[in-house]
């Protein structure tokens, strides 16, 4: 290889490992919040539906979910309790990676407990899983809660 085509081969790695830095810098965060939000709005809809008519989740619970080792009632309850307060650790990135891992959690429930869910349904909480796993192994990014509590930790300005 010519000089020439080094020196234009080394011009072209600089300015691609510039880009990835911006992409890193910019985009990545962004891409992180926009699951977490993404994620979260979904569960937490799906809680609030199922606190907004009780009665119903609870026949839902009692005939149609088959949730092991729980009874109908603690199902529902924690169904519920865990789809509107895990999603909002994970919407704000506090203690994201726990918000994740109990979604990732309730997720999976909810797959195995209903045995009429439909190849879309299956699809959307196939999904949903990944996109969790993304922020349970990757963490909740720099726009998160726990980013900033972590570098004013680090920063001896939380005491």
């Amino acid at each position: 290889m010519s000089i020439a085509a080094r020196t234009r081969l080394h011009g072209l790695m600089q300015r691609a490992g510039t880009l990835v830095a911006l992409v890193e810098a910019w985009l990545t965060p962004v891409f992180d919040l926009a699951i977490r939000l993404y994620v979260a709005s979904v569960f937490f809809r799906s809680g609030w539906l199922k606190i907004s008519d009780w009665d119903s989740t609870l026949v839902l619970f009692e005939n149609e979910y088959q949730v092991p080792l729980l009874s109908p009632n603690m199902a529902a309850i924690l169904g519920a309790g865990g789809e509107l307060a895990l999603p909002v650790l994970l919407a704000l990135g506090l203690a994201g990676r726990f918000g994740a891992a109990g979604l990732f959690v309730v997720n999976l429930v909810a797959v195995l407990s209903y045995p009429d869910l439909s190849d879309l349904g299956r699809a959307d909480h196939l999904l949903w899983g990944v996109l969790l796993l993304v922020t349970l192994l990757h963490g909740p990014g720099r726009i998160s809660l726990d980013f900033w509590l972590k570098r004013r930790l680090a920063a001896g300005t939380i005491a």
